[in-house]
């Protein structure tokens, strides 16, 4: 771990509560219809293989999460876990990306590794790919196209930025990577 990645990881808690932690960002019009698409039409691949379909999240909030393991913000995976763990009614979906500063140059298997070693996870990976550019999942193409999700547009502008779809399969919001998963419900 380098220098900076130690300097940010260290500063990060201070960072945050100085912050306010809750830089929500806009919502348009938000929670307002059905999407034209269907968020339970969706699956991915989890970081095991299993092809993951998103119906089996219906009835529950599922909060999206772009993740990467070398980032100033990766204590977090303490916070969605924790978040995962004590909400019974939500799901945290972990996508790691290594888009922003080739902060998850790890395999999937790596990935896997440090997730349960570091942070003890429970919650869902899946294989790593992109959520910007060409060659961007399909839940992100969903999330960030407003004919498929009704209203947003807003790729991620760094990892950890959050996605909170509700029990109907709404998009209702998106945050920035500095707001805590404990803050958003």
């Amino acid at each position: 771990m380098g220098i900076f990645h130690k300097l940010v990881t260290i500063t990060y808690p201070w960072w945050v509560k100085l912050s306010g932690g809750k830089r929500r960002l806009p919502e348009g019009k938000a929670g307002t219809l059905p999407p034209p698409v269907s968020f339970y039409s969706l699956h991915a691949v989890s970081n095991t293989g299993e092809d993951i379909s998103f119906d089996r999240f219906k009835d529950k909030k599922v909060l999206l999460v772009n993740l990467a393991s070398r980032c100033g913000y990766t204590p977090q995976y303490a916070a969605l876990e924790a978040w995962y763990r004590s909400n019974p009614d939500v799901v945290v979906l972990g996508f790691p990306a290594n888009n922003f500063g080739a902060q998850e140059p790890g395999s999937d298997s790596e990935i896997a590794a440090f997730c349960r070693l570091q942070y003890d996870v429970s919650f869902p990976i899946f294989k790593k790919g992109d959520v910007i550019g060409e060659h961007q999942q399909p839940v992100y193409r969903w999330l960030t196209d407003p004919a498929k999700n009704g209203w947003n547009r807003a790729a991620p502008q760094w990892n950890f930025y959050k996605y909170l779809v509700d029990e109907r399969g709404v998009l209702i919001g998106q945050y920035s990577s500095a707001v805590l998963p404990m803050s958003i419900l």
